[in-house]
């Protein structure tokens, strides 16, 4: 296995910063950029749990959305700054 990655990467050129072009608009893909559905999703589980409680099982599908949508960084971060009541939101998230 480890000979065939050899031998494919073998006539491989590195890749520089000449040869990295942003792609065009494809219409196929018109919301790739998910960031604000991220966010929203992360800021409504928490208003639905702030109002229903954790039991609430609706609840959870905002939980997924957000679970499948931001990375690992963002989440830690923003639950870091719900814990210390510095979260940027116009409403207090934390209980």
């Amino acid at each position: 296995m480890a000979e065939r990655a050899e031998a494919f990467y073998s006539g491989v050129k590195p890749i520089t910063k000449d040869d990295i072009k942003t792609i065009q608009y494809d219409g196929r893909f018109p919301s790739c950029n998910q960031t604000k559905h991220c966010w929203q999703n992360f800021v409504d589980f928490h208003k639905c749990v702030k109002m229903k409680g954790e039991a609430y099982a609706p609840c959870k599908q905002f939980l997924k959305g957000y679970m499948s949508l931001c990375p690992n960084a963002w989440i830690e971060k923003w639950n870091e700054q719900l814990e210390a009541g510095t979260f940027a939101y116009k409403e207090n998230l934390s209980e």
